[in-house]
């Protein structure tokens, strides 16, 4: 999910400024008042894309639809062993998301380089070893870095499986530096995991914001890594190259090459988190690098977790509008036409088999299409059986408030909003405990 841009900004700032004393003309129109928000018979506000397309919140108005079959090869062939899986298969998916969806990895890449620049032996009063680790692209030392906040358990008995969640703006501080505000210099909402209960778990925690890989803004492809990676003479990627969402989660395995390189820590069992749009990242940077032992995903919504042929909440036409920058320029073949697409949802998700798949939903997280979440994952589910794991157990619901956690695809649907809730974190810890937990 994306939260659309706030409307009708230079109205309210010519307000202000009438009202800071500014010489407003009196030549000048009063401006027009602003329309009343188109509101369905619920109450739920509607937006209009620029295809002409409107909000659609009412479960009898979602057209029908008939989702690509994951495991029918181009050809038209069946998939019915893992090996044609992976061989066949998996290469096929990967190639139409990089191709049609997020974009490919240029080979101009930049070069990477670590540096633990410091380390606090007793952080959080004797409970953690911090590190903060600088992680540099490219050659000039005033290039594109990001801080990785590394917090280990302090009585660890050899290397610990880590959390890595991708953050807005709300890194765990540092002492004596005040958090980060959020956008607009409004206070922060507080993302970070519950840092104690995960270290008592005997895992590692660590963050890093997603915007010192690349700006989260359009026109923004001469900084970052994309900037970096472009070619003499080349003002944006290709089209079929990576949009932000792809710089983004190849930023995230370049953090894991770093883990790879830290004895304290066991690279093998390294999940993934993001939220939103960095969970659209986590998803397609699991399916990228199989290296990622597990992925949380929380309320991705469009073109990440929800089923985009659904006609629901928040639609390619949205996004494709809003957030063109995040894509591949071939994204904006779709609007309009999303059947055309050559996949969807479940596919992004069933491309992260074998390692395991938490995603979360809320009830008023409408403009995510939290149903349209939880049957992307009962579609991914012929694949994880195919490959020798278990589904979600179940195609109906999602139930409420209830974690579904047997399988080797969770879920969770949450009483509330577009946020990670304390509920949310608890099913994934014991979610992630099937599968990371330490050895006693």
């Amino acid at each position: 999910m994306n939260t659309p841009a706030p409307h009708l900004r230079v109205p309210v700032v010519l307000g202000l400024l009438a009202l800071a004393g500014a010489p407003v003309s009196a030549a000048e129109p009063a401006a027009a008042p602003a329309a009343a928000p188109l509101k369905d018979s619920h109450g739920n506000t509607l937006r209009r894309a620029p295809t002409g397309h409107i909000t659609n919140y009412d479960e009898d108005k979602v057209p029908p639809y008939t989702l690509p079959d994951p495991l029918v090869l181009q050809n038209g062939q069946p998939v019915r062993d893992a090996d044609t899986w992976f061989r066949q298969r998996r290469p096929e998916l990967l190639q139409l998301y990089e191709s049609e969806i997020y974009g490919r990895v240029p080979a101009r890449a930049p070069h990477v380089t670590f540096e633990v620049v410091e380390t606090d032996a007793k952080a959080m009063d004797g409970l953690a070893v911090r590190k903060l680790v600088a992680v540099r692209f490219g050659e000039k030392p005033d290039g594109p870095t990001v801080h990785l906040h590394v917090y280990l358990p302090a009585k660890a008995n050899g290397p610990v499986p880590l959390l890595l969640h991708l953050v807005f703006f709300n890194n765990p501080p540092l002492p004596g530096i005040a958090p980060a505000p959020g956008p607009g210099g409004r206070p922060a909402f507080r993302e970070a995991g519950p840092i104690a209960d995960i270290l008592a778990r005997g895992y590692g925690y660590a963050t890093f914001r997603y915007t010192e890989v690349q700006p989260d803004s359009a026109n923004t492809y001469q900084s970052g890594i994309i900037g970096l990676a472009l070619a003499p003479g080349q003002a944006k990627p290709a089209a079929d190259e990576w949009g932000a969402i792809s710089a983004w989660a190849w930023g995230a395995s370049r953090v894991l090459d770093y883990f790879e390189t830290d004895p304290a820590v066991d690279a093998r069992r390294i999940a993934l988190i993001g939220h939103s749009r960095l969970g659209k990242t986590v998803l397609w940077a699991g399916a990228r690098d199989p290296r990622f032992a597990l992925v949380f995903s929380s309320c991705a919504g469009e073109l990440g977790s929800a089923l985009a042929r659904r006609d629901y909440g928040e639609t390619v036409d949205d996004m494709a509008a809003n957030y063109g920058y995040q894509f591949a320029g071939n994204l904006q073949k779709y609007p309009g036409h999303w059947n055309d697409m050559p996949v969807d949802a479940h596919m992004l998700i069933a491309l992260n088999a074998p390692h395991p798949v938490f995603i979360t939903a809320g009830t008023q997280d409408l403009w995510s299409d939290p149903r349209g979440e939880f049957l992307a994952e009962v579609a991914a589910g012929p694949v994880y059986r195919l490959v020798g794991k278990k589904d979600l157990g179940t195609s109906d619901g999602p139930p409420l408030d209830t974690p579904l956690i047997t399988g080797d695809l969770g879920f969770h649907y949450h009483t509330g909003g577009h946020t990670v809730t304390a509920a949310d974190w608890n099913a994934f810890l014991d979610f992630a405990d099937k599968y990371l937990k330490p050895a006693p």
